[in-house]
């Protein structure tokens, strides 16, 4: 009967192991030193190899030339375990077994010494789906088995094993196997039954288990069945529905022409052939990332999983956008694949999707747009026109000093306080002409800040005073209005330091233009670089 890949070549000892070198030197040296724990946790992503070092761990302590680090392989409890059919190795599935009654079972089982071999190894498979109630049966059994006993619990979610479990057990935590460990095994693995892959081949497939060395050699056991004795790249992507870097390459095409149409035609595309289009989406964001990484860290380098040819491909792609670019189009994937999910119309979220990365593209920086308002990025930028006052052309900007613009000296009070009755009488606004009359005004930073009694309050409109006041100052200005006496409110003249940088900071003529171009913009904080 045939014999799966992922079965035929588990690996039977420590030295046919691939990764988890940090597990396998543990574990040979506590057999090597005799000091064999009770009970071990293994953790970590499905086909990293758990419950197969679980397996070569109870060959070692059991093995007739044992414990030893190298069990031969060949004497009757090796053949055995290696064949899941001895009495002394018990393998449970907690996903079945998971309830108080079986753990009350294995409970009695532990009691007995074990029928031949040295140690009575139990593996616990999924040992996170057992119950509270089933653990606490077990847990005094853990703490204090007899000394025939060896408890290996194998886990994909470590948080939820209880803590009062945890503490009495070594815990290891299995990690994802490397891309090119991966890789290299599955072209043994080729060798070894005489099937033809060339390296794109086997880094789709390599890429495909994610980190999972069973995931993997899975798909290469379904892309045998595919193409038989020769494997091909574009066959295998296209049985596990996975995109190539051309198609994929599409996409940044489509944003470096700024080609909203392109997209629109590829998800139309997309959906004509019958792709998954939250696949599709999961792999443009894989694209992105791998992109980012390229142009952070350069080709050839192992933060990206894909062969030598295809990272030199994606650091020339890469290389035609920004760092900050390709931050924002991988965080848009992102967002937009987990709509996706939920999307009851998955081609409209994916059409708006790609039609936000182009327009993610247009963006400009914060220095770039500053650059060009002050004429320092092309020195074309065009002058922007300051309001005039009844028609006449506005004032010329003072001349600048070596630090900030030399700032106009403010209006004095009664100066603004006469202005604004004229201008508003002319305006025909009466009442708020004899509130601004009753008003003691102060400029400061800007800012008109108007004191006005509270029998005023109903006749001072804040727009059309803002209006007034920028007509009549010629440039963006701010107004607060605080009720209360006149008198009581008086702002003494001598202003701080800080006071005195802001106002010349405000004054600058790089500065009014580019508050006269965001009118609504706020200047919270003005820092010397100087100081």
């Amino acid at each position: 009967m045939y014999q799966v890949i992922a079965r035929k070549y588990r690996p039977q000892s420590f030295a046919e192991l691939i990764g988890q070198e940090h597990v396998r030197t543990t574990i040979e040296n506590a057999i090597t030193q005799n000091r064999i724990a009770h009970g071990y946790i293994f953790s970590g992503q499905r086909g990293t190899g758990k419950t197969t070092v679980a397996r070569i761990l109870a060959r070692c302590l059991n093995c007739v030339e044992g414990p030893t680090t190298q069990p031969c392989g060949k004497c009757a409890s090796c053949l055995e375990i290696t064949g899941g059919n001895t009495v002394d190795v018990i393998e449970i599935d907690a996903a079945s077994n998971r309830g108080i009654n079986e753990m009350r079972e294995l409970r009695e089982n532990v009691r007995y010494r074990p029928a031949r071999d040295r140690y009575k190894v139990f593996i616990v498979d999924e040992a996170h789906q057992i119950t509270s109630e089933a653990f606490n049966a077990l847990l005094k059994t853990l703490e204090e088995p007899p000394e025939w006993v060896v408890f290996i619990l194998c886990t994909t979610e470590a948080h939820k094993i209880p803590t009062t479990i945890a503490s009495r057990c070594q815990q290891f935590s299995f990690r994802s196997v490397d891309f090119a460990e991966v890789a290299g095994r599955m072209e043994w693995i080729c060798k070894q039954e005489g099937i033809e892959a060339d390296p794109e081949a086997l880094s789709v497939l390599a890429q495909a288990g994610e980190g999972s060395v069973r995931d993997s050699l899975s798909a290469l056991d379904q892309a045998i069945a595919c193409c038989g004795l020769k494997i091909d790249a574009a066959e295998v992507r296209g049985l596990l529905g996975m995109f190539s870097l051309d198609s994929l390459h599409e996409v940044t095409q489509a944003l470096a022409a700024e080609d909203s149409k392109r997209m629109l035609e590829m998800v139309m595309e997309l959906e004509r052939n019958g792709r998954n289009l939250q696949h599709f989406c999961r792999e443009l964001a894989r694209y992105f990332r791998n992109l980012l990484v390229a142009k952070v860290a350069g080709a050839n380098t192992r933060l990206i999983a894909a062969s030598g040819p295809e990272q030199q491909r994606l650091a020339e792609i890469a290389a035609g956008f920004s760092e900050e670019d390709l931050t924002r189009y991988l965080q848009l994937t992102l967002d937009l694949f987990k709509d996706l999910q939920f999307s009851l119309q998955p081609r409209l979220h994916l059409e708006i999707g790609l039609l936000r990365l182009v327009q993610a593209g247009k963006l400009v920086s914060i220095e770039e747009a500053l650059g060009e308002l002050s004429g320092s990025g092309s020195g074309s930028a065009p002058p922007i026109k300051k309001a005039t006052q009844a028609g006449k052309p506005a004032s010329p900007p003072p001349a600048p000093s070596p630090a900030f613009a030399a700032a106009p000296a403010p209006a004095p009070s009664a100066s603004w306080k006469d202005r604004l009755h004229s201008a508003l009488l002319e305006a025909g606004m009466q009442f708020t002409a004899d509130a601004v009359e009753h008003s003691q005004i102060t400029e400061t930073n800007n800012e008109l800040l108007f004191v006005t009694p509270e029998e005023f309050k109903l006749s001072l409109n804040e727009k059309d005073i803002l209006k007034i006041v920028q007509k009549i100052a010629g440039r963006p200005m701010r107004i607060r209005i605080t009720l209360g006496a006149p008198d009581a409110a008086k702002v003494t003249k001598v202003k701080p330091a800080q006071d005195d940088v802001s106002e010349r900071a405000l004054a600058h003529p790089e500065v009014q233009r580019f508050q006269e171009m965001f009118p609504d913009a706020q200047v919270r904080v003005v820092r010397n670089l100087k100081e």
